[in-house]
């Protein structure tokens, strides 16, 4: 009798935990196909809004309008060393235009729109749109406007309708990062229409409206969105910008808990996942169970931000001596657990026109004490040491054993943590002394890292203050010129200028980790770190 029994009960938690696991995904437990069709994506922050070009729009919304909107144009894939797939920052590819045409005198370009693209309401979409989207984009203002200007694009005039199907950018000047520029998040298609019958004489980009409703034509549309829950999305059989994605429905549940989020990927209650800590991703790795997909982050950096507009960090000695004081490798291991890659300890001279690219400082108490006396300064000093609360995971290891080697030279820090909803605020004002940051550049282009960070016309990024003259025309030299050489010799011009006058000093380039259960195929890494659910399939 007890054979029985005991089969009965094995039966009984076999049902039960299919039954629940099927919860988690939203789907009918008998139904295995519906959840062979969904994606259950468990992420930290989900979006705060549904627009990313709202103000205060955070990180996910970007993957929110990736998935919803059609842009002119996306980026063709390249498979990477390890077999990961990525987007190739060399090639443009079609999206809701099918074609694209540079004229002759390489001032303008005509785009041919697809004829039976829709929006997600049914309504064709056509140039008019189009216009009225780069519009919004080069004059809602903030974050957008000073993206679509990276690339020269820059006014309305820019944007001519020749016909239905027929959109043209008229170029302000040559600029090679033009066309990359129109493949990123930002200047996404809305339905025009649909928008202005919500916009009004205040709001005449329906902004308030836009960030409670999508109004785009993309592969997924969205299905509810409980900010701070989760955010549901259904594909749309309408779409003609690509490939139909296989899965049918994304279910993107905002779970702040890393251990939490692990354990449901561990039990196989859920999908996809990022934003562990490094620890975390280190052990997934080593136990297998999970696959991880690391990649470096194109044009990014953590780095430790000076400013350079007020003493005592306006002496280059000084901030060459917090240079040789940085505890890499103790960061490298203890904080990072070597999910970077080192920017430290490089060649002292700059052979390659790449960034990012090691810097020559290595931890060196006895030469920063040494340019802490040539500095005037071998007293010591107090200061502040700030960080976001929102990259604490790795940011506060980092930052303890930053104060820590900061006083061995005589510099006391106090620890400033900012919550990550004023953090952006805090660095426009400019005041900070010492900062713990991390950018990432879209476009993976040396000079466009320097443009946002160290240009001093470009104030958004610049959060050292740094102003010189000469690093901007070392920056601008090589965003126009059109000869290789030329290029090549202003980007290690500027490469090297920074080395010297260190409004940064990096630290290390991240890697993005995204854990994935390993029946989930098509993972493709973006510049935008998001997940592109067009790819994915579930075998």
């Amino acid at each position: 009798m007890s054979a029985p029994l005991s089969l009965n009960r094995r039966n009984f938690l076999r049902t039960s935990l299919t039954g629940a696991s099927a919860a988690a995904f939203g789907v009918d437990p008998a139904g295995a196909q519906g959840r062979s069709e969904t994606l259950l994506v468990i992420q930290e922050l989900g979006p705060n809004s549904l627009d990313m070009q709202g103000v205060g729009s955070n990180q996910t919304v970007n993957g929110l309008s990736w998935n919803c909107y059609d842009r002119l144009l996306s980026y063709a894939a390249k498979t990477l060393p390890d077999g990961t797939l990525s987007y190739d920052r060399e090639k443009l590819a079609p999206e809701l235009a099918e074609s694209w045409e540079v004229a002759a005198d390489g001032m303008s370009c005509t785009f041919k729109l697809r004829k039976g693209a829709t929006f997600h309401d049914g309504s064709p979409v056509t140039a008019k749109d189009v216009k009225w989207s780069f519009d919004r984009a080069v004059k809602v203002g903030g974050f957008p406007t000073f993206q679509m200007s990276a690339g020269s694009l820059e006014k309305p005039e820019q944007f001519v309708v020749d016909d239905d199907h027929t959109f043209r950018i008229d170029y302000v000047r040559k600029d090679k990062m033009l066309l990359f520029n129109v493949a990123v998040v930002v200047p996404f298609i809305i339905n025009s229409e649909l928008a202005k019958k919500n916009a009004t004489p205040e709001d005449p980009w329906a902004m308030a409206w836009l960030k409670n409703n999508e109004a785009g034509g993309g592969a997924y549309r969205i299905e509810s969105w409980k900010p701070g829950i989760e955010t549901i999305f259904t594909r749309f059989d309408g779409w003609t910008s690509g490939p139909l994605p296989k899965l049918k429905r994304i279910i993107a549940r905002d779970i702040p808990s890393g251990g939490t989020r692990r354990a449901m990927l561990e039990r196989g209650d859920a999908d996809l996942s990022s934003g562990f800590a490094p620890r975390d991703f280190d052990q997934i790795m080593k136990e297998g169970k999970i696959k991880v997909s690391g990649v470096p982050i194109p044009n990014a950096l953590w780095y430790l931000a000076l400013n350079t507009a007020k003493p005592p960090f306006d002496s280059a000695k000084l901030r060459q001596a917090l240079a040789w004081a940085m505890p890499y490798e103790q960061i490298q291991n203890g904080a990072f657990f070597n999910r970077a890659a080192p920017m430290y300890g490089g060649p002292a001279e700059v052979s390659k026109a790449v960034w990012p690219q090691p810097f020559p400082y290595v931890t060196d108490i006895d030469k920063a004490k040494a340019l802490m006396k040539e500095a005037g300064l071998e007293g010591g000093f107090e200061t502040t040491l700030s960080l976001d609360t929102g990259t604490a995971t790795v940011g506060e290891p980092t930052i303890v054993l930053i104060q820590e080697n900061l006083a061995k030279i005589g510099i006391k820090t106090q620890i400033n943590k900012i919550p990550g909803a004023n953090w952006r605020t805090m660095l426009n004002k400019k005041e900070l002394p010492l900062v713990l940051n991390r950018f990432s550049g879209w476009l993976d282009y040396p000079e466009y890292y320097f443009y946002w960070n160290f240009h001093g016309n470009n104030s958004i990024f610049n959060i050292s203050s740094y102003q010189n003259k000469d690093m901007d025309a070392l920056i601008d030299k090589a965003r126009f010129t059109e000869d290789p050489a030329e290029y090549e010799a202003a980007v290690k011009a500027f490469i090297g200028l920074c080395i010297r006058d260190l409004p940064v000093i990096p630290l290390n380039q991240p890697i993005h980790d995204v854990a994935m259960q390993k029946n989930i195929s098509g993972y493709e890494f973006w510049f935008h770190r998001e997940p592109d659910f067009r790819q994915f399939a579930k075998g």
